[in-house]
This record gives structure tokens, sequence and C-alpha cells, in this order.
């Protein structure tokens, strides 16, 4: 990640997106191993969900002020836990030279980095042969505006880009779609018409109460042509162990 600090109310916002975050975790659950790392963790939102799905081991990557605060909310008696403040291209290599990982995270952290190439060249060979990278970032360049610029965000992503992006860097893609399609109206008039530059943890709830489930329903039914969000699974080709 960049070195940005994150500004915390923004933080607290979406932390309330409670629906939202088990939305993606439904979505990833399916390709988690046993061995997960998650990097840019935050204040831990994410990472408590992941402990719900039982991983012998989560690492923990989170290179802000914001560490401390993940060291105080994430705490488990059945799963192995390691903290790191510091960024991953730093801990990589510790990381898999105590136990090559099967499963690395990313939420909203890969529109961070600048270099997001080397970041996904990085993320394959941390991996073991078999393992998966799970994304979940923001979408579609016309949206991205002052909110973007002011928290750190290099890019918003569109399919195919990303798609060329991790098979360059070895993957093959397992799974890529859009996500939230009726977020992009409001964002797009929040912060393209509107041209706000934060984020109100009341919209946030209401967001999260009443559309995140309606559209959770919609969209597993049938995938959105576009949406607010883009969720990849990678594998790095290759058996385990190998």
């Amino acid at each position: 990640m960049s070195n940005v600090v994150y500004p915390g109310r923004d933080l607290e916002a979406m932390s309330f997106a409670i629906n939202y975050h088990k939305w993606i975790l439904d979505e990833f659950r399916p390709f988690m191993g046993q061995n997960v790392v998650e990097i840019g963790a935050g204040t831990g939102d994410f990472s408590t969900l992941i402990l719900s799905v039982h991983p012998a081991t989560l690492t923990l990557v989170e290179p802000s002020e914001m560490f401390n605060h993940l060291r105080e909310n994430v705490a488990s008696d059945s799963v192995s836990l390691k903290f790191y403040k510091n960024i991953f291209a730093d801990v990589a290599d510790e990381i898999s030279r105590a136990s090559r990982p099967d499963t690395i995270i990313y939420i909203n952290v890969l529109e961070h980095i600048q270099d997001d190439s080397k970041e996904l060249r990085l993320m394959y060979e941390c991996l073991e042969p078999g393992g998966k990278a799970l994304i979940f970032v923001p979408a579609l360049p016309r949206l991205y505006g002052e909110f973007d610029r002011r928290i750190g965000h290099f890019r918003r992503y569109l399919k195919k880009g990303l798609i060329e992006k991790a098979e360059a860097a070895g993957f093959t893609v397992q799974k890529a779609i859009y996500f939230d399609f009726a977020g992009i109206i409001p964002w797009f008039i929040k912060y393209q018409i509107l041209k706000s530059d934060s984020l109100e943890s009341g919209l946030i709830k209401i967001y999260d109460k009443i559309v995140v489930p309606i559209n959770k329903a919609m969209e597993s039914l049938i995938s959105p042509p576009i949406g607010k969000n883009l969720l990849f699974v990678l594998e790095k080709p290759g058996l385990p162990g190998q």
C-alpha cells in the first residue's frame, strides 16, 4: 500500500456496512483456504468476519496508524493470529518463509497501490501453488472523484484491465464480476454531481440495511454488466506443495 493514512471518520463510517461486508465474504467463502493473509486489514472489520470461516491461521498486515485498533479488535482462541505493521512488500518474504499462504485477501486496497502490477506479481510469488488471491476494488473510472483522490485512490478499475494485469502476473482468473450495481447512481450523484469528498456513517447504515439485502438477492440471480465495485478470484496454477 502507499503511505496513505486513511481518514478515520471514513473508516468509522464503513464499519457500519455489516451486510455489505458479509456479502463480500459470501462471494469469497468457497475459495478460502486454511492459511489466510489479509493485506490492508484496517481496523479489523473484515478480519473478524474471516475468523467466522475458521481458518487455521490468519495473518493481518496494516501499515497505518489503524494498526493499534486492529490489534485491539481482532482476537481468537482457535485461530493462530499474526500481525504486521508494515506494507506487504516489506513482509511478503517473511510471511512466505514462515508458512506459504493459500489465500491472500485485498479488500479496497489494490487501488491505493501505485504499481498494482508489481503488487499482483508479489501476491503470486507469496502464494503456494493452487492458492487464491481474493480481490475487491472500486470500479468504473468515470466514477472517480475528489473523494477517491482524498483517500489515496490511484484508480478505479474496469474488468478487462484488471484481468489483463492479473494474467500478466501469472494468475488464472477463476471469477471476475461487477458488484453493487445499485450503488452506481447514488455514488455518481454524491461524488460527481454534488462533488462530495466525505462518507457519512448515517447514509452507510441506511444503504446497508435497506438496499444491500435486495441488491445481493438480485445479483445472486443475475450478474450485472457493470457495478460500483469489482470482485476477483485469482488462482496461482499448480498443486499445493509443489
